[in-house]
C-alpha cells in the first residue's frame, strides 16, 4: 500500500509539473476589490 502511495505521489508531482510548463506558474489570486463609493443623488439631475 505504501508504494501505491509513492507512486500516485510522483504521479501528482509529475502532472503539476506539466500543467507549470504549458500554463505557466501557479498565478496568484486576483486580490480583492475595494468597492468606490458613488452619490447616485448627483447622477440625477
Amino acid at each position: 500500500m505504501d508504494y501505491i502511495e509513492k507512486v500516485l505521489e510522483k504521479l501528482k508531482e509529475l502532472a503539476r509539473k506539466l500543467v507549470e510548463a504549458l500554463l505557466g506558474p501557479e498565478s496568484e489570486p486576483e486580490p480583492e476589490l475595494i468597492p468606490i463609493p458613488v452619490n447616485e443623488r448627483s447622477r440625477h439631475r
